[in-house]
């Protein structure tokens, strides 16, 4: 009979005795597991307090709440994307750059998938970042200047560059959002197909362009 009680008060224990650091990592690795399956909504402080095995008031000593933790989740996985961006964008052509690009986000998804499901999800209302739409734009905001440069040298506006930034690293983040869960074809694939039709439609671009049917 002692034996039986003495297990659970040494596991209790070993609880107590986790760092900080490391209950609030433990936190975050739960957390982010359940919101890619259930989306914000559908994640409760009960059930991430529970998989940790602690009160719920100890989510909220090291977040705040669930948004704050949502928040940080989200944060660490944005600075994940754009830090692969980054790294990947190293071509000093227009179009070997696209392919970077393509390929960088695409093995993002491959890599993490949970983290990506994380990042297309909704955001809680009222949350102003952390949003796929803000990340996209943080995306093209980043690639904006490499356009504008192809733009002037093909005698385009430049002023365009930033639309067309936001339209292309959308184009890419929407394909994404589907090879997620179809992984077929390669992503390899995926990518040329991306770059065939981003790169030959910015080939045939007119320099003014007008809408046939309100002619």
């Amino acid at each position: 009979m002692a034996d039986d009680v003495s297990e659970p008060k040494a596991k209790r224990s070993s609880r107590g005795r986790m760092r900080s650091a490391e209950r609030r990592e433990q936190l975050i690795s739960i957390s982010r597991g359940l919101f890619a399956e259930r989306g914000y909504d559908g994640t409760s402080i009960e059930e991430i307090a529970s998989r940790a095995e602690v009160s719920k008031p100890v989510v909220y000593e090291h977040f705040g709440g669930k948004e704050g933790l949502y928040a940080v989740v989200v944060d660490r996985e944005v600075r994940s994307l754009l830090t692969m961006m980054q790294t990947a964008l190293t071509a000093g052509q227009p179009r070997m750059l696209l392919e970077q690009a393509a390929m960088a986000l695409l093995d993002y998804i491959e890599q993490t998938p949970d983290g990506f499901r994380i990042l297309v999800r909704d955001s809680p209302i009222g949350s102003a970042s952390g949003s796929f739409v803000s990340i996209i734009g943080d995306i093209a905001s980043r690639v904006e200047h490499i356009l504008a440069a192809e733009f002037k040298s093909r005698g385009f506006d430049a002023k365009a560059a930033p639309m067309y930034a936001q339209m292309l690293v959308g184009m890419v983040g929407t394909t994404g959002q589907w090879w997620l869960d179809e992984r077929k074809p390669s992503k390899e694939q995926v990518a040329a197909h991306l770059v065939n039709l981003a790169w030959h439609g910015l080939a045939g671009l007119e320099k003014k362009p007008t809408l046939r049917s309100t002619m």
